[in-house]
């Protein structure tokens, strides 16, 4: 297969796979970690309404989502594009950082959590996602 294609394939990919993985894992985070009590999580306005209920366990499933999906679509992109391994599964870190920057500016999180997250569920999470697949 052409260099290009599958660079660029890489790249699609692993944005979507990381994507749908932080989907999944906040879909599934309030059967695993339930929201306080009158908390509607369903809407934007209903999560930053109860954002001053939350404690810190309801921020663990949303952590896990940004660093999994990041750690998972950097490794897919680092195991299939063809050049550049480091360089396009730490775009996909940028990427999800940008997503991430985006709804820490839009939410009313924490200081902790919203430091925590952008300093360590993205770029370290996609130069690992690199290296593990470096090993593969």
């Amino acid at each position: 297969m052409n260099t290009t294609v599958r660079n660029i394939s890489g790249a699609v990919l692993g944005a979507i796979v990381g994507g749908v993985v932080n989907i999944e894992i906040v879909m599934q985070s309030r059967n695993i970690i339930p929201p306080p009590p009158g908390a509607d999580l369903t809407t934007d306005a209903g999560l930053k309404a109860a954002m001053h209920l939350m404690q810190p366990q309801h921020f663990i499933m949303p952590f896990l989502a940004h660093a999994l999906g990041t750690l998972a679509g950097a490794y897919l992109a680092a195991l299939i594009v063809a050049s550049h391994k480091m360089r396009f599964a730490l775009g996909i870190g940028v990427l999800f950082l940008i997503g991430g920057a985006v709804e820490v500016f839009s939410l009313p999180s924490p200081l902790w959590f919203s430091t925590l997250d952008l300093l360590v569920a993205y770029i370290p999470m996609a130069y690992l996602g690199a290296k593990l697949a470096d090993k593969t």
